[in-house]
């Protein structure tokens, strides 16, 4: 464990359900992801890749062992404390989850309203400028019911970047996107981590962007099975 890291598990279970019903879903997770990375975990259905990246992004309580999320521990933590944790950081999910009877450009706001208060020139700025980044500059006034699946998706990632989130965690992102758009978002987080050291976690299943990840956690049957970093040359070792 690095203190410095903005992630550390140690010990980590987690159960769902009670009684005869009770089944381990994480067992003995012990994990420590470094500052500025792109960390993607992998695995089957079931592996339990998606309850971790819940649990490391202050969406499900700690149950057992620990997890400090920017120097916090999370076992045990005050609804208060998790709340604003939850402002540090970014959420990617395959479903946009936008409002539907909001713009693109009001969803993304909300990006940086959540935050409190602030100069609206400003805000309204960085979010055509994320909009416009990500290729919707001619769609900011759009309602979702007016968009493609990937458009949606795409304003879904602006709202997640456009506070400059200190850790990312995204789930299957790039499902809804061609080819070219997932790479383009991928790229994005990547050149995040280099520039500003924003720290990415995310679940996918798409082989597409593995030679973009700096590392890759394998899971099964709620176990972390294999770890591979990139080489200098960008290739997967173990």
């Amino acid at each position: 464990m690095v203190e410095d890291n903005p992630i550390n598990v140690a010990g980590l279970n987690h159960f769902f359900g009670v009684g005869e019903a009770r089944k381990q879903a994480l067992g003995d997770i012990d994990l420590s992801i470094e500052r500025g990375s792109l960390t993607i975990l992998m695995g089957p259905s079931g592996s339990g890749k998606t309850t971790l990246l819940t649990l490391m992004g202050c969406l499900r309580e700690v149950q057992d062992g620990s997890i400090k999320l920017l120097g916090q521990e999370l076992h045990g933590a005050h609804e208060a404390q998790m709340v604003m944790l939850r402002r540090r950081l970014g959420f990617i999910f395959q479903a946009h989850n936008l409002h539907e009877s909001l713009t693109a450009a009001q969803n993304v706001l909300m990006g940086l309203q959540v935050h409190g208060p602030g100069n609206a020139a400003k805000q309204l700025s960085a979010t055509i400028h994320m909009l416009d980044i990500l290729g919707l500059a001619d769609r900011v006034d759009y309602l979702p019911g007016n968009l493609s699946g990937g458009q949606k998706q795409r304003v879904a990632v602006a709202r997640a970047l456009v506070s400059n989130p200190e850790v990312i965690f995204a789930d299957e992102p790039t499902a809804a996107l061609d080819r070219e758009a997932g790479l383009n978002v991928v790229k994005m987080l990547k050149a995040m981590g280099r520039t500003r050291r924003t720290t990415t976690v995310m679940v996918t299943h798409d082989n597409r962007i593995l030679e973009l990840a700096d590392r890759i956690i394998s899971m099964e049957e709620g176990r972390i099975v294999g770890d591979t970093r990139s080489s200098p040359t960008g290739k997967p070792t173990p």
